[in-house]
């Protein structure tokens, strides 16, 4: 049984959010903490936020499963482009050069390593 977790449009570009979101794709769920806590950038706290919502989302579904007992992965981690604030900053000569603002989507799935895959 797996469960997902959602964060929409948090002002952090795609790009730099993607590269701490590889570190976690595929590991165990304590593994992907213990990552995600030691991590410099500064979207590691906002992940590991998300993580903790999917578990509990997870605990949720399944109360009369434990945590400790059930072996749980990080089986999908998505992030996406969100909005764009789109601003003018002047520039030389009467010109003005575009600033784009970007944020992103998170979405977090977990779930059971001993879940039978349904075909």
């Amino acid at each position: 049984m797996e469960a997902v977790a959602k964060l929409n449009d948090f002002p952090t570009s795609p790009r730099k959010v993607r590269l701490v979101a590889d570190l976690i794709r595929g590991k165990k769920v304590s593994q992907a903490l213990g990552i995600l806590t030691y991590q410099p950038q500064a979207a590691a706290p906002v992940i590991k936020k998300v993580l903790l919502s999917a578990i509990a989302n997870w605990q949720n579904k399944n109360e009369d499963l434990k945590i400790e007992d059930a072996d749980l992965y990080v089986k999908t981690i998505m992030i996406d482009g969100g909005r764009m604030l789109k601003r003018l900053r002047p520039a030389p000569q009467g010109r003005a050069y575009r600033v784009r603002k970007r944020s992103h989507h998170v979405t977090i799935v977990v779930d059971n390593v001993s879940t039978p895959v349904s075909a």
